[in-house]
């Protein structure tokens, strides 16, 4: 796989978590293509397949529209045939015991072409951005499964951050949408548009970088798709379960892998200003 080498006068594109939503993955190609943010300024931070109906039509729509994606623990579960889907949940937890139904029915739904193609994606992406080191992992520097929420930033993110001698990560894994400045640099999230984000609201998100006026503006952008077919397609799928009513209610079916701050916002819609980075 060639490197990310992404055009500085042209915005950056940046979405997570496209969880086998096939409507919300056509939703956020048909903004590259308003914007005019060709292929090689988009990057996902991996999670292409999970809680959704249509697993390899999703794969074949992200390979076809030629982007580049960074393995997260799904693409690394999947694509090597594993026995679960390696989401770092505690075992017998909620999310550990609801994710068993989407990982069965999603492992033999995915071709050997695209689970081939799966092994081989990079587990971190390193490039250059208007002067930017940028380092784009799924969860954290050293394991694709690790969980880093806003309340985490301060200070697991600095350590990562310095680990990955960068200035800004970019992050994914825990379907939450944030960007903190550290001490030596930033942590972005981009979100998830393959589910919302326990705001109650059934939009998702994804992040758009630019360089304006000799500045970095980072903006967090709410996807509009269609959840109703989504669902349905679960509903036909046999997935009949919270993940599905999620994408309608806007409310994740467990909270069991959010710190204490993060359980205390549940239901209340997300406002994330945006981040302006100063480029020399």
């Amino acid at each position: 796989m060639s490197p990310f080498k992404p055009d500085e006068s042209t915005p950056l594109l940046i979405f997570g978590g496209p969880y086998s939503n096939l409507q919300a993955t056509r939703a956020i190609r048909q903004i590259a293509d308003n914007l005019a943010i060709p292929a090689h300024n988009v990057l996902c931070t991996g999670d292409l397949v999970a809680y959704c109906a249509e697993p390899d039509e999703t794969v074949d729509l992200i390979r076809e529209w030629g982007i580049t994606v960074v393995a997260g623990n799904c693409e690394e579960s999947v694509g090597n045939g594993a026995a679960d889907c390696g989401c770092g949940f505690s075992e017998g937890s909620s999310c550990d015991l609801m994710s068993a139904q989407w990982y069965n029915y999603t492992l033999p739904r995915v071709s050997e072409s695209n689970k081939a193609w799966m092994r081989q994606l990079p587990g971190q992406i390193s490039f250059d951005y208007c002067q930017y080191a940028f380092t784009a992992i799924h969860g954290g520097v050293s394991s694709s499964n690790e969980f880093i929420f806003p309340s985490d930033a301060a200070t697991i993110a600095q350590q990562q951050l310095e680990h990955s001698r960068s200035d800004i990560i970019l992050a994914g894994h825990c379907g939450i949408p944030f960007g903190q400045k550290l001490s030596t640099g930033y942590w972005l999230n981009a979100g998830v548009i393959g589910m919302p984000a326990n705001d109650a609201s059934c939009e998702t998100w994804y992040m758009i970088i630019a360089s304006v006026e000799n500045q970095l503006a980072c903006n967090w952008k709410r996807l509009h798709y269609d959840y109703v077919d989504t669902a349905k397609k679960m509903s036909e799928a046999g997935l009949n379960n919270g993940y599905r009513d999620a994408l309608s209610t806007g409310l994740w079916p467990s909270l069991d892998v959010l710190p204490a701050r993060e359980k205390a916002l549940t239901g209340q819609r997300l406002q994330i200003p945006a981040l302006v980075i100063p480029v020399s």
